[in-house]
């Protein structure tokens, strides 16, 4: 009695699992419409006159003078390679120097030949390798 109520138990489950349920209904969704973010390259149109409208000032107030712009920055200029300072030979360790930039703070510089531009990784200053 046992096994034919969990046969039909079972038999029961199977035909549920293998029925067909309908497809989920399909939506359609529209793309969302943003207003451009691009700048016009021409200035927009002369509106046309509002007697009744605000007034708007065509300058800069008589009373405020225009701010003066900051002077131009030279260019850096290219350093030459005899203007950087040589990293410090740590005694006892043949790839390892110390940064001239920053004490204490020991670089590894295998594999670079003597005169070699190389940037501390601690201040992302050129030194040479000594």
């Amino acid at each position: 009695m046992k096994f034919s109520l969990s046969l039909a138990l079972v038999a029961a489950f199977l035909l549920a699992s293998c029925s067909e349920e309908p497809p989920p209904p399909t939506t359609r969704h529209r793309a969302a419409r943003y207003p451009s973010n691009q700048t016009a390259e021409y200035p927009p149109g002369q509106q046309p006159f509002n007697p009744n409208g605000p007034v708007q000032p065509t300058g800069p107030p008589p009373s405020e003078a225009p701010a003066a712009s900051p002077p131009p920055t030279a260019a850096p200029t290219k350093i030459a390679k005899g203007d950087y300072p040589y990293g410090i030979p740590v005694p006892g360790k043949p790839h390892l120097v110390e940064s001239p930039y920053s004490p204490g703070k020991y670089i590894d510089v295998e594999g670079f030949p003597p005169g070699t531009e190389v940037k501390d990784p601690y201040t992302d200053k050129i030194f040479l390798v000594p």
